[in-house]
């Protein structure tokens, strides 16, 4: 008897929230200004445990949970303000799949860092939810064809669907991999130091053939090698004096040349 009384509780309160909402609603057609703000206040509160557990349902999936929340009790003021209580409807039956609405809607628009093409958007939710259903149905994961007869939309969006999995929510690239203990960053190439000195070295190239052969010996030597001016002079046969003085009046004769190229 206990356990009965306990069920039916929960369904007699929703029951008498239902009647006190429409005849608040119907109270609030009936007025205007302040007080038909005050009628449509006291729907809004009187289900907002309905916005909040709509709003839970999509915690988790890297928008943040207030602002969940906050659309979600902004969808419930929306569906207040624009319900016709003469009809003789339900209130929840037309507040949930506004809230619901307003809740995809803040995903689409705010939730995408990497943002696919609206089509795609709004087609990927439809195509989880079939790809789901079909693998209870077939026993295996569907092909893209088959979601797409299942949905009666183009294989070519089924796929942009599946492609775009990972756009809502991205792997950081320093993010360390699940079997490497590396992340992708640690694998991309750095800045090549030549480019800075390409251009150079093509206008020198013509310039460094019309040396002779000591000259390009003490060049290379000099700047490639890092040999001492005492080094050079013993493979070319001058003296240390010698090869400075050498060395400085080559570059002096490149610059030159550089500069009225």
């Amino acid at each position: 008897m206990g356990e009965e009384r306990a069920r039916a509780t929960p369904a007699m309160t929703e029951a008498r929230r239902r009647t006190h909402a429409a005849r608040l609603l119907l109270r609030a057609r009936a007025s205007s200004g302040p007080v038909r703000e005050r009628y449509e206040n006291e729907v809004v509160r009187l289900h907002l445990d309905v916005a909040l557990d709509l709003a839970r349902r999509y915690h988790g999936r890297g928008l943040a949970a207030d602002d969940l929340d906050q659309v979600a009790c902004l969808g419930l003021v929306k569906a207040v303000r624009a319900f016709d209580a003469t009809l003789g409807h339900d209130f929840l039956s037309f507040a949930v799949p506004t809230v619901r609405g307003e809740l995809r809607r803040h995903f689409r628009d705010a939730g995408w860092v990497v943002r696919p093409p609206r089509s795609v958007q709004e087609a990927q939710a439809e195509v989880v939810v079939a790809e789901a259903e079909l693998v209870q149905v077939l026993g295996r994961q569907p092909a893209s064809d088959e979601i797409a007869t299942h949905l009666g939309i183009a294989e070519s969006l089924v796929r942009e669907c599946q492609d775009a999995a990972g756009c809502f929510h991205p792997v950081s690239l320093d993010a360390p991999h699940p079997v490497q203990d590396t992340s992708p960053t640690s694998a991309l190439g750095a800045d090549d130091p030549a480019y800075a000195s390409a251009e150079a070295r093509v206008a020198l190239q013509p310039l460094l053939e019309a040396l002779d052969e000591r000259e390009r010996t003490m060049l290379r030597m000099r700047f490639f090698e890092h040999r001492t001016q005492a080094e050079i002079g013993a493979v070319v046969g001058l003296s240390q004096e010698q090869v400075s003085r050498s060395l400085a009046g080559l570059l002096a004769r490149l610059r030159r040349a550089l500069d009225a190229a």
